[in-house]
């Protein structure tokens, strides 16, 4: 994950191994932001059919808010006294996940395949909050408030994808691909 360069200091109240910790599930969680608001600014860009423009439009404030989010975890790691890494070599190479792979498509295809990016970040958010609670209370309340704004995108992105009776398209789907194709 991280590189583990020594820390010349951290915040008072952590040691320098739990805030390299938290620094590592930071860094984790800045490459999901980063590579989010790309995943989310190549739908917007490749989005086409009878609801592209309500599509289109609804990302850009997602695109934004995800930024902002890299920008805070960012700031977090320095806090910490670590040194975040936002290259796209670095992102790359850390990351758990693999490449967002549908292109031009239709609006429910992307938005299938959207609901199961936003599980995965959603997942890990809450498994990181769960590790926080031992860790780092005020991190913990960074990822908090960071995974409410996701699960209300996921929402939105999931009131395409419902029925009159609640069911989701996607359901059962776990991969990207499963989930364009349930959604066609």
């Amino acid at each position: 994950m991280a590189t583990h360069a020594k820390l010349h200091y951290t915040t008072p109240g952590l040691t320098q191994e739990v805030a390299q910790r938290v620094i590592d599930l930071l860094q984790d969680r800045l490459n999901a932001a980063n590579d989010l608001h790309l995943t989310l600014k190549h739908v917007h860009w490749n989005v086409v059919g009878p609801h592209f423009i309500a599509v289109h439009e609804m990302l850009d404030p997602q695109v934004d808010t995800v930024r902002g989010f890299a920008d805070d975890l960012a700031e977090r790691i320095a806090t910490l006294g670590g040194s975040p890494t936002g290259t796209p070599g670095n992102l790359v190479n850390q990351r758990s996940w693999n490449e967002y792979s549908i292109g031009r498509a239709p609006t429910q295809e992307h938005l299938a395949a959207l609901d199961v990016v936003y599980q995965g970040v959603i997942e890990s958010y809450r498994a990181g909050i769960k590790e926080l609670d031992e860790l780092d209370l005020v991190t913990q309340d960074m990822f908090i408030a960071q995974t409410e704004q996701y699960e209300l995108f996921h929402w939105f992105i999931r009131a395409h994808l419902e029925d009159k009776s609640g069911s989701l398209s996607t359901s059962g789907a776990t991969t990207e691909e499963e989930a364009a194709r349930a959604a066609e």
